[in-house]
């Protein structure tokens, strides 16, 4: 085959691979979130008494969370292959590093709070006597709120930072992504819904990308 016509179809159809995966990422966790906001106190030091009414809520949530982790490995992977040889190796070191952090967290903080929900249904009472729940419970929301967050903070900035120097996203949408992303870095857990920033953002990234694609594609003598 034409290695011209091989690169060209690269070109077209990357950046779609990272939106399509960027949206499905995107609503994937927003409604994990949500989810888990509407049925969790955000109150790290609760009592427990949603696991009798919300289990199941909650439950649905964590089960959507591997989905969504394995549609941000992609949107990372289809970013950098879009990035290709010109990307500055200290940004693409950081891109990478914290998004996979963020990923990380998000699995550990979710496999933690699926084991509490386990534990609940064989030992309800015991859970609670032991402190074993307030236990799981307080480790899940400071993997979540505060080190998941922060990573979500950098993968941002670098992001931002990347799409920039290579004049991948506009002006105005980079500044957004640098004041968002500091949000996130300088959130101390007072703002429960904080964590629905990043999502959002990827989600408008994602759609951007999406609506170039089609522009270009459709333009008058695109290969």
């Amino acid at each position: 085959m034409n290695p011209g016509l091989i690169s060209a179809r690269s070109r077209l159809t990357t950046p779609r691979a990272a939106a399509v995966a960027g949206i499905l990422f995107s609503i994937l966790l927003i409604i994990c979130l949500v989810l888990v906001r509407l049925s969790v106190p955000a109150d790290p030091e609760d009592a427990g008494a949603w696991l009798e009414s919300s289990a199941e809520t909650v439950t649905l949530a964590l089960n959507l969370v591997p989905f969504a982790g394995i549609a941000f490995l992609w949107f990372i992977g289809v970013i950098r292959d879009r990035v290709g040889e010109y990307e500055d190796k200290l940004f693409a070191t950081v891109f990478l590093g914290s998004g996979l952090l963020f990923l990380a967290m998000l699995f550990v903080s979710a496999a933690t709070a699926g084991g509490v929900l386990t534990a609940f249904q064989s030992m309800p009472q015991q859970l609670i006597d032991t402190g074993l729940y307030g236990y799981g419970r307080a480790t899940t929301y400071e993997l979540m709120n505060t080190y998941a967050i922060k990573m979500a903070g950098v993968f941002m900035l670098s992001s931002c930072t990347l799409f920039a120097r290579l004049k991948l996203a506009p002006r105005w949408m980079v500044l957004l992504g640098y004041v968002l992303a500091l949000c996130l870095l300088l959130s101390i857990g007072l703002i429960s819904w904080i964590s629905v920033v990043f999502p959002l953002w990827v989600l408008l990234i994602s759609v951007y990308i999406l609506i170039e694609n089609f522009r270009r594609t459709a333009a008058p003598g695109a290969a």
